[in-house]
C-alpha cells in the first residue's frame, strides 16, 4: 500500500482525532510506503521530520514536483532528479521578466528547480505564459493566486508516476489525496485518488470524471480515512489494527498531575512501608497539594523507588482528609532505574543547560533512551488513567517527552506543560543533542507555560532555530512584571502561536506561596511560642539575623554566598558579634554525587569563617545541613531580619516569596528582602533589594543594604512586596493554570 498526500489542507488537514488516527493508522500498518507531495521547499518540511506526532515519510516530493528525496536520508531519488535538474532554468533572469508583469510577486520561500510567484486578478496571465513558453518552462496556477513555474513536464503528478514505477507499486494500491488544483496532476496517473472534503472547488470540478477517484465528506486526514474505508486494497488496514481501550466516563474538571515525585515519601520501617508527608521545607510539592484542598478531583501520577519483591502500589487516595478527591497513581521503578533518569542522565545532561552551566553538561546517548523509556512509562499510566477530555497538567524537564508519547494515545486529552525551572536563551538549549526531539515534543502540547515572560521568549527563540510558525499575539509584561532594570525584564511576551496549522498557548505563570500552609504554621501551638522565644534571645544578645534556605546545588551559589559574609565580616569588623547567618542547606537526594565536591568546599568555607571569628557568646555562621520541618523553616523567616536569597540561577524562588508571606501575615514588617536578581522572582517583586550574585562587591553592599535600611522604608518595601504575593498565590497560579488550558 502506498498514500502519497499533499500536506497543507490534507495530510496535516481536518479534526484534530482524525489526523490522530491516521498518523497511528500508518505508523502500526506493515508494507506501508508514505510519500509526502507538496509545493513547499524541502526546508520547510524537514521541521515535520522531527515531529513524533507525524509518521516519517519513506519519500518527499517536494517544490511542486521539482524535488525528489528520501525521507529518511535526504538523499536525491535518482535518476529523477538529475533529469529534472537538466530542464530547469536561469532564475534570475526569469525574474526579472516577470517584474515586468502588473500584479506578480515572488514568494519568499525556499525553492528549488522552481520559482513561485503571487498573481492577482489584474494579473495578464498570457504574458507569464508567453515566458514560461519562451524558457520552455510549464506553469501551475492554484486558488487564484499562487503561480508556479517548472521544468517542462515537471508537476507533482509526472514525479510521483515516475517514483511509483520505480517501486514497482501497483496502481490499485496507491492512493494520492489533495484538496487544490496545484495536486491535479497527481490524480491524472492512472492511480486511486481522494480530494478530501473542503477541496478547492476547482480541483473538484477537474476530477469528477476521472475513474478511481473519491470526493470526501471529511476534511485533510479525515477525508484519507474515509476513502481508505472505500478501497479494497486499504481496508485491511483497519481490520488489523490495534486499539487501545480508554476509559470513557466523563470528567469535566479532572485535574492529573505528571511529576517524576509523588507528593509522600516512604521508609521502610522494620520491614514496613510506611508514606508520609516530603521532608522538604519548601518546593513545589506542597503548593501542588493546595489546589486539591478545596476538593478538586485528580490523580496524581509519579514514580516511587521498587523495594525487592515489592508489586505494583495500586491507587489510592493520598490523604482523604485533607484532598478526599485526589488519588495517587505510582509508577514503580527499580532504584537503577531511578538512578540512571534523574540523579545522573537529567542532573548531568538536562540540569546544567537549563541554568546555562554548560561546562558541566555530559551528553550520553544510552542514557537519552532510557530517559525516553521512562518518559514513555508515564505517557502509558495517563493514558490508562485519565479521564476521557481531562486535564494534563505535566511538570519539568524530566517529563519533556512525555507529550509525544501520549498524543497519539489520547488525543482527546488537553495537555500542558509547566517548566519549573529557568528556560535557557537559544544558543545554550541547543547545545542538547536532542533539541529537535524535545521541541517536537513539546509543540504537542495545547499550552505551554513558564515562570516569568523572559523564559517565554527564550522558547520563543529557540523555535526560531527549529520550526516556521507565526505569532498570532503578543502582550506587554508591565502588568505584573518588572520590565526594565532588572536582569530578566523583557517588555513584550509571545501568548499565542501558530505552528502547521496548529495554535499553541504560551504563558508566564510564576508558582505562588500556599497562603494557608503558612498561616497554620503561624498559628500552630508549636511555632508562635518558639518565635517568641527566639526573639527574645535576639534581643537579649542585641544581634541582627541573616536567613539564607536553599538546596545544596552550585546553581543555588552557596558557596559564593558563605565567601561573601566571609568578606563581610572582614571589610565590616563593627557588625562582628552584631549579626548571624543561619544558613539551611537542604542536601540533594540520596546517590548524587555530583554535588560531593560542592558540598565538601561549603562544609570547609563555614567551618574556616566559624573558626576565623567565632567567640565564646557568638557563632557566625548556623549551618543547618538537613532538612528543617517547614514549622521550623516559617520560625526563622519570622525572626528574621534579612532574607539573603542570592541563588546565581533559579527559575523562580519560592523561599524569597515565602519570607515575605511570613511577615505579612504577622503583619510584622520589619525585615528586608535580598534577591539575586538572577531568580525568577526577582521580576515579580521590584521592592526587593536585587543584587548580582556573581559579583561579591554587589552581594556585600547589598546585604548591607538590607541590615541598614530604615524602619520607615522597610516597611514600605514588605507591604508592596506582600501586595503581590498574596494575590499571586498558589490558589491563583492553579485556577490561571487550568483556565489557560481550558482556552487551548
Amino acid at each position: 500500500m502506498l498514500l502519497a498526500t499533499d500536506l497543507d489542507g490534507t495530510f496535516l488537514g481536518g479534526e484534530l482525532n482524525k489526523r490522530m488516527e491516521l498518523y497511528q493508522l500508518i505508523k502500526e500498518a506493515k508494507d506501508f510506503t508514505l510519500i509526502f507531495v507538496t509545493g513547499r521547499g524541502l526546508e520547510t518540511v524537514i521541521p515535520l521530520l522531527n515531529d513524533p506526532l507525524i509518521p516519517t515519510p519513506d519519500y518527499i516530493i517536494a517544490d511542486v514536483g521539482a524535488t525528489v528525496v528520501n525521507g529518511h536520508t535526504l538523499d536525491k531519488i535518482e535518476p529523477i532528479q538529475s533529469e529534472i535538474e537538466r530542464n530547469w532554468t536561469e532564475v534570475f533572469d526569469l525574474r526579472q521578466q516577470l517584474a515586468q508583469i502588473d500584479g506578480i510577486e515572488p514568494q519568499d520561500v525556499p525553492q528549488q528547480r522552481r520559482s513561485s510567484f503571487f498573481y492577482s486578478k489584474a494579473t495578464d496571465l498570457s504574458q507569464a505564459m508567453a515566458v514560461a513558453k519562451q524558457k520552455n518552462l510549464d506553469v501551475i496556477t492554484s486558488l487564484d493566486k499562487y503561480l508556479d513555474f517548472l521544468p517542462k513536464g515537471v508537476n507533482k503528478g509526472s514525479t510521483l508516476r515516475k517514483l511509483v514505477n520505480i517501486l514497482t507499486t501497483e496502481d490499485d494500491e496507491v492512493l494520492v489525496a489533495g484538496d487544490t488544483l496545484n495536486d491535479l496532476a497527481m490524480f491524472q496517473i492512472g492511480c486511486k485518488g481522494v480530494a478530501v472534503g473542503a477541496s478547492e472547488q476547482a480541483l473538484l470540478d477537474a476530477t469528477k470524471d476521472i475513474l478511481g477517484v473519491y470526493h470526501a465528506q471529511e476534511a485533510g486526514a479525515g477525508g484519507i480515512l474515509e476513502a481508505m474505508q472505500h478501497l479494497d486494497a486499504f481496508q485491511k488496514l483497519f481490520s488489523t489494527r490495534k486499539t487501545t481501550k480508554t476509559k470513557r466516563q466523563k470528567a469535566k474538571n479532572q485535574l492529573v498531575i505528571v511529576y517524576h515525585r509523588l507528593p509522600y515519601e516512604k521508609t521502610v520501617i522494620k520491614g514496613k512501608t510506611v508514606r508520609h508527608a516530603p521532608k522538604s521545607p519548601n518546593g513545589i510539592i506542597p503548593s501542588l497539594l493546595g489546589l486539591f484542598e478545596t476538593g478538586r478531583s485528580g490523580i496524581w501520577i509519579g514514580e516511587e523507588a521498587q523495594q525487592k519483591d515489592e508489586q505494583d502500589v495500586p491507587n489510592q487516595l493520598i490523604d482523604q482528609e485533607k484532598y478526599p478527591k485526589l488519588w495517587s497513581s505510582t509508577i514503580s521503578l527499580s532504584k537503577k532505574d531511578i538512578d540512571q533518569f534523574y540523579r545522573v542522565f537529567s542532573k548531568e545532561a538536562f540540569w546544567p543547560t537549563i541554568f546555562s552551566f554548560v561546562d558541566k553538561a555530559k551528553f550520553n546517548h544510552e542514557d537519552w533512551s532510557h530517559y525516553l523509556y521512562i518518559n514513555k512509562r508515564f505517557a502509558d499510566r495517563v493514558a490508562r488513567e485519565a479521564d476521557q477530555g481531562a486535564f494534563v497538567w505535566i511538570h519539568e524537564y524530566n517529563l519533556w517527552m512525555v507529550p509525544a508519547f501520549l498524543k497519539p494515545m489520547r488525543p482527546d486529552l488537553k495537555i500542558g506543560f509547566f517548566h519549573h525551572t529557568a528556560f535557557p536563551a537559544a544558543d545554550v538549549f541547543n547545545i542538547l543533542p536532542w533539541r529537535r526531539e524535545i521541541v517536537g515534543s513539546l509543540l504537542l502540547c495545547d499550552f505551554i507555560s513558564f515562570h516569568i515572560p523572559r523564559y517565554v521568549e527564550n522558547f520563543i527563540d529557540v523555535l526560531r532555530s527549529h520550526v516556521p510558525f507565526r505569532v498570532i499575539k503578543s502582550i506587554q509584561a508591565a502588568k505584573q512584571f518588572l520590565t526594565y532594570s532588572c536582569a530578566l525584564g523583557v517588555e513584550s511576551m509571545t501568548k499565542i502561536i501558530e505552528v502547521e496549522g496548529r495554535r499553541i498557548r504560551l504563558g508566564a505563570q510564576p508558582v505562588g506561596v500556599n497562603m494557608g500552609s503558612i498561616t497554620r504554621s503561624l498559628t500552630s501551638a508549636k511555632v508562635k511560642p518558639n518565635i517568641q522565644r527566639l526573639q527574645e534571645a535576639k534581643q537579649r544578645k542585641n544581634i541582627k539575623t541573616v536567613l539564607s534556605v536553599e538546596r545544596l546545588d552550585y546553581v543555588k551559589g552557596p558557596l559564593e554566598k558563605i565567601n561573601a559574609f566571609g568578606e563581610f565580616l572582614k571589610d565590616y569588623p563593627e557588625y562582628r558579634g552584631k549579626v548571624e547567618l543561619i544558613n539551611i542547606c537542604t542536601p540533594p537526594s540520596q546517590g548524587m554525587k555530583i554535588y560531593d565536591q560542592i558540598r565538601d568546599e561549603l562544609h570547609q568555607a563555614v567551618g574556616e569563617i566559624n573558626g576565623k571569628y567565632a567567640t565564646m557568646d557568638w557563632l557566625p555562621i548556623q549551618y543547618f545541613y538537613r532538612s528543617l520541618p517547614f514549622d521550623d523553616v516559617v520560625t526563622y523567616y519570622a525572626i528574621s531580619d534579612v532574607a539573603w536569597i542570592t541563588p546565581l540561577r533559579d527559575g523562580l524562588n519560592l523561599v524569597a516569596k515565602e519570607y515575605i508571606a511570613t511577615k505579612g501575615l504577622l503583619a510584622d514588617f520589619d525585615g528586608a528582602l535580598v534577591l539575586s536578581e538572577f531568580a525568577g522572582a526577582s521580576v515579580e517583586l521590584p521592592y526587593a533589594i536585587l543584587t548580582n550574585p556573581y559579583d561579591r562587591k554587589s552581594m556585600i553592599e547589598s546585604l548591607l543594604k538590607g541590615l541598614m535600611m530604615d524602619t520607615q522604608e522597610k516597611e514600605i518595601r514588605l507591604k508592596r512586596s506582600f501586595e503581590a504575593v498574596s494575590y499571586y498565590d498558589v490558589e491563583y497560579w492553579g485556577r490561571d493554570f487550568v483556565q489557560e488550558l481550558e482556552k487551548s
